[in-house]
Parts: structure tokens; sequence; C-alpha cells
């Protein structure tokens, strides 16, 4: 099976909650957990903003094709993310990772025997796949010979053949194979997507012959953005989603066998003439099957469909759902599991192939964040709602796994409140946003926390980040502005060329009606986000600078330009989609939606966090923003932190929050009532300080 990498900026943080879950005590596979150490205080003592943060939890876990009772799954009960390793039959856990900067990109062999997983330095996302046995035992190289890249997804079969993807600013998207290597010991299945298994009898008995790993072949190389999508059940065939049309946000698919040759092409783009995009959802997982399931677009969202490319033949999916939908193959081949989302909220269906029929997978209301077919029928499943906590469920009714207690008592993180839903008239429709508010009367100071990606989108889904200003007095407002996914084709491809100012237009529509309505208090109004929600708040504080009281950005595009020249190679090829081409083809565009060109008109303090080693949106443009605030004078505090592009490191996340909070209320007042000497938004009168990470501090990436 496969795992992969998207070529977008994402958002930053997300070690608050969204990656993993925690369980509520009840019936469960296994026991034990792994060994508590959260660093912090007694549980006793922590606020309960702190506790949704060191609370432990636990991701959705993967499991071997050939060997069921063998899982993977990532967990903070640590303090960091690591990747752990789990025998459902005798229960134990064991960590598998234990890096400063955590780790979350593992991948399970087919059998069982071995685990894949991807290793960066410091959190810069450039690195090489290492290999440790599932029992345990030393790292290796799992393809000696690959000098470091990015990765651009993986595939590993139940035959031993690896197929891997490699990014490089220098060559482009690169894939190679390794055939049969270390024989089927070494195979692997993607760690924590919602992809079904077939339990492949006998490949669990497979052990390595001790000769050497065959050499890596070179099969595929484009300077275009191009990754693995699929390795077919019988190492015969491999899908490669690939932007040689030169649209990095719709993919084409191209089937080729393991010398590179191709087999068949399928481009709803036409050549790149089309904004419609392909992606590979999985080969059948059933031997002599060569059928590939995919996702498209052609009739205005995201829906499955099946594919023959050794024949041609399409065969067109009847699911009558609102909203995107995708799926996965049930372990048998004979029905899909079929993940919908519509209007900030998920659920699952089972749709058999030979009737057609779609029934219901009971879930609760909220958000799935991925799912998994067992091979006895049963759905496992990572739940969540913006008021209660994550938990890996299963249809069976157990819990499947939950997290260990941590010191002071702490069994699972508190509550929060419930999101409520509300649609704003945008400049080009209904817009939706996510509404929390704090106890009280309103109107409350209110943060507008932006989502990253950009295309992705805020749910109904836990986030320790969100609930700590609820806790602090202040209503949160996330809004899935134009770009954002789960509303249509049409709706995340509106923001091209007018990239940032878009996205604030929809933003301010909300705004607007969060003021009229009595929710937010016009005064103390505070923009915030990161990654690419960190780009449109500081894109907004220049642009609508006498809206916004405070500004908070991490991990920020800020110059966009200087950004463009440094990120990673399949950032550029995103970024020429949106914008039309480079900054000397299209100068004025990236003007335009450059932070940098209205930094001048900049009002509101600022707050900037960044990682020194983010390869998405790198250090140098941050600080040439940070140079021409303090040029000004401008209010301004500035952290930097020895990570990437966030943090997987728990108390590194708190200190964050708890610095951006402490900004606010130094502008706002505490629990953000005004203060007599930060009551106004007027024109910035001080520098702030610039506040560097010592080199002890724990600081990761959030690839997300």
């Amino acid at each position: 099976m496969t795992e992969s990498s998207e070529a977008v900026r994402g958002g930053a943080g997300q070690a608050d909650g969204s990656t993993g879950g925690s369980a509520e005590r009840g019936d469960r596979e296994g026991s034990g957990g792994p060994a508590a150490g959260a660093a912090g205080a007694v549980g006793a003592e922590w606020p309960d903003w702190e506790k949704r943060f060191r609370a432990a939890r636990v991701g959705l876990p993967d499991w071997a094709e050939g060997a069921p009772e063998r899982s993977l799954f990532v967990s903070n009960a640590t303090g960091t993310y690591e990747l752990y390793a789990w025998d459902r039959t005798t229960g134990e856990q064991r960590q598998v990772t234990d890096r400063p900067n955590g780790t979350t990109d593992g991948v399970l062999s087919p059998d069982g025997q071995s685990i894949w997983w991807f290793s960066d330095t410091d959190g810069d996302e450039f690195g090489i796949w290492q290999r440790q046995p599932f029992t345990g035992g030393s790292d290796e190289p799992a393809v000696p010979g690959l000098a470091a890249s990015y990765p651009a997804g993986l595939a590993l079969g139940l035959d031993g053949t690896a197929v891997i993807g490699r990014s490089t600013d220098e060559d482009g998207s690169v894939i190679h194979v390794v055939r049969g290597a270390r024989a089927a010991s070494d195979t692997g299945a993607s760690a924590g997507t919602l992809a079904a298994r077939s339990g492949a009898a006998g490949a669990t008995d497979v052990e390595p012959d001790g000769d050497q790993d065959p050499a890596p072949v070179e099969i595929y190389r484009h300077r275009q953005s191009a990754g693995v999508g699929d390795l077919s059940h019988d190492s015969t065939l491999i899908a490669i989603e690939h932007t040689e049309h030169g649209d990095a946000m719709h993919s084409a698919i191209r089937v080729v066998r393991l010398d590179g040759t191709t087999v068949a092409e399928l481009d709803d783009t036409k050549g790149g003439a089309e904004e419609l995009g392909l992606a590979v959802l999985g080969f059948a997982p059933v031997s002599g099957d060569p059928r590939l399931l995919v996702g498209h677009q052609r009739s205005g969202r995201w829906e499955p469909m099946i594919w023959n490319p050794l024949t041609g033949e399409e065969r067109a999916l009847t699911i009558d759902l609102p909203g995107d939908v995708g799926a996965e193959w049930y372990p048998d081949g004979t029905a899909l599991l079929v993940d919908h989302s519509y209007q900030a909220r998920s659920e699952l269906w089972r749709y058999d192939l030979a009737s057609g029929e779609l029934s219901r997978v009971e879930t609760p209301k909220g958000t799935i964040s991925g799912a998994t077919a067992r091979p006895d029928g049963s759905v496992e499943f990572l739940w969540s709602s913006a008021q209660h906590p994550p938990q890996v469920r299963s249809t069976t009714g157990r819990v499947v796994l939950e997290p260990p207690p941590l010191p002071g008592g702490l069994s699972r993180a508190p509550d929060s409140v419930p999101v409520e839903d509300a649609w704003v008239e945008g400049p080009a429709g209904p817009v939706h946003a996510l509404v929390q508010r704090p106890a009280g009367e309103g109107p409350f100071p209110t943060i507008f926390d932006i989502h990253g990606g950009p295309t992705w989108h805020d749910s109904d889904a836990f986030a320790a980040g969100p609930a700590a200003w609820v806790d602090h007095g202040y209503a949160v407002v996330r809004v899935n502005y134009r770009g954002s996914t789960g509303y249509g084709r049409a709706w995340t491809d509106a923001l091209k060329h007018r990239v940032g100012l878009i996205e604030l237009e929809d933003i301010d529509a909300v705004r607007a009606w969060a003021v009229s309505s009595g929710l937010a208090d016009p005064q103390r109004l505070v923009l915030s986000g990161g990654s690419w929600g960190g780009y449109l708040t500081l894109l907004g504080l220049g642009t609508q600078p006498d809206v916004w009281a405070v500004g908070l950005a991490a991990v920020p595009v800020a110059d966009y330009v200087t950004a463009y020249h440094d990120e990673m190679e399949a950032l550029k090829a995103m970024d020429r989609t949106l914008l039309g081409g480079t900054p000397e083809e299209v100068p004025e565009r990236f003007a335009a939606s450059s932070p940098l060109t209205y930094v001048d008109q900049v009002r509101a303090p600022v707050y900037i966090s960044a990682g020194v080693n983010d390869p998405r949106c790198p250090i140098r443009q941050v600080e040439n923003y940070v140079t021409r605030l303090e040029q000004r004078g401008a209010v301004h505090e500035v952290y930097r932190y020895d990570a990437g592009h966030g943090s997987l490191v728990v108390e590194e996340r708190i200190k964050q929050v708890r610095m951006e909070i402490a900004f606010a209320e130094r502008h706002l007042g505490r629990g953000g009532q005004p203060n007599s000497t930060a009551d106004t938004v007027g024109p910035a009168s001080a520098s702030g300080g610039s506040t560097d990470s010592a080199a002890s501090d724990p600081a990761t990436v959030a690839g997300s």
C-alpha cells in the first residue's frame, strides 16, 4: 500500500488534538500502552486548555495485510508525537521512534515484520526512509543508495517490491523501484490512511534470506510535481499521480509497469486545458484484479469511480450524497468504504459493488478523520467533534485503542464547547463559518482562526488551539473561504490569480456578520492562522488595516517572491498554478498577493512565530517582512524556534499558544477587556521584541 505527501503548505500546529484521539474507558482490544511521560506540572495544576494538549492521544492504527494482529499508530504519550508498534494479540505496545523533533510518517509492512519511517533533520522534511523490525532492533536505511530528498509517496508490495517517490530542487520528481527488497519481510502499507487491505495468506512466514537489497532503479523523472499513488496487489502495476501538464492543482494518472513502460493514461485535464483533477484511491486488494479506484471531479465535486487500466473500462458509481465523496476498498474487494464530507462534517457508508446498495455505517455526528475496514468486515474509525476529544472506535461498539493516563490522573482531554454553523452571504455566494462561543453575553473579543492549505477546510472536529481561546473568554470563528475543500470544485478553484485577496473577501464578509450579529466586539478582533492561515493574517493586516486589533501569524508566507525562490520544488509548482507563472513572468500578481507589499499599511500589533528549518514557508522571507516592521518601528514580536513547519512537541506547542494569548492580552487586556494603554488599533508606536528559542527548547515539524 502507500504513503504520500501533499504538495500544500497546510496548517501549523497539528499537535493539538487533531492528529490523534484520547479514548474513554470501555471495552477495547489490547492492554497497556506507550510509556507516559509528557512534561509539565502535576495534572491537577494544569488549566483545562493545557490538559487538552497534554492528554495522551492515539491516531488511527494501521494494520498489516498478511498479519492483521500487528498495527502501527501515532501517539503523543511521551510528550512528543512518535510511532508505536502494537501487537493486538498480546496487547504489547512498543515505541518505535524517539527523536527530539518527533516522527509521524511511518509505514507497516504487509507481513507485519518491519516498519519504515521517514527521517529528516530538525523538521526540514528532507531525508531518507529508515527501517526497523516490528519487534524492535536497530534502524537501517530502507533503500541504500538513494540520497536524501523530500518524500513523494511510497508504495510497498506483498512480494517485497518497493516504489519510492522522491523530490529535489535539482531533479524535480523522481520515482525508483526496488524489486523484492529483502523478500516480503520488508514490504508495507500506509500508516493512518483510510485504506482497506486484503489478508493475504502465507505472507507472514517469509523471512529475509540475508542477501543484500537489490539496487533501486529509476523509472520516472519529470520537472513537474509527481508522486507514487499505489502499487497493485500483485506488484505488477504502479499508479503515478503527475502534473506534467503544468497544473499542480489537478493531477492526471499514469499506470506503468515496474520498468516504467506506460500501460494507460487517464487525464481529465486534457493536457492542461481543463481544470479537472484525478486522485489515486487504491488498486483492488485482490490477486489478479488490476482495477484502480479513482477520485474524479467530473460532476463538480470529488467522487469515486473504478478504472481498469488494462482494458480502459470505466465504471461510474451511483452514490447519491451531497458534498464530496471519497472511498476505499473493503479487504475482500466486494465493497467500498465511502467517506462522505459535507458542510464541515463527515460520515461513513458501505457501497456494495454487486448490488449498488449504499448502507450507512453508524458513526456519531462530527468528523471522521480516518477509517479502515478490517478483515472481519468491521470498521475502525477516528472520530471527534469540536466539543468531544478524539476516540478510535469500532462498529463493533468497542473503543479500539486507549491512550494511557498521564501523571496527575489525566486520562482524557477535557471537553470544549460545541460548534455552531453560520452561513454568510459573500461576494461569490454563501460562506460557511464555524463559531464557538465562551460563557456569558456578547459581544466578545473574537479571534478569526484561519485554516491553512489553502486546499483544506475547518470542520466540526476537536482542536485544542481554538478551545484554549474559548477558555480565555474569546469567541472563535473559523471560515471556509474560497479555496477550501468540501464545497465543490468551483469553490476550491476560485482563488487563482487573485491569491489571498479572494480569501480575505470571504473572511471580511464573515467578520462584518460577526460584528452586526452582536457576536464580536469590533474593537477586539484578532486575525490569526498558521501556514496559509498565517499568510492570510499578514495579508489581511495590510489590506484591511482598520478592522483588526491584533494579528498572530504562525509559519507564514510573508514575502511571496522570496518564499517562491526558497521553498521546496513542489510548492513552486503550486504557486505557478495559483498565480499563473513565476515572479519574473507575472510580477504584478506576486506583488498584489504578497504581504510585504502592504507592510507599511499595517497598524495592528503583530506576533510572528517561525521555524528556522521550514521548507514550506522559509525563514528568509519572514525575516524580510520583520525587517520592514523594524524599520517602521511597528509594534511586533517574533518567536523563532529550531524546527520546521510547526511543532510535534506538546510542550513547545503549549508554549507557543501561551505566548500568543499573552500577546493578545497585552494589547486587548486580560480576558479580552481593553487596557487603558492598549485599547485602540491605532498606528504602531513602538517595536516589539524578537525572541529566539534556546537550543534546548523542543520544537518540531507538523508537516501538514
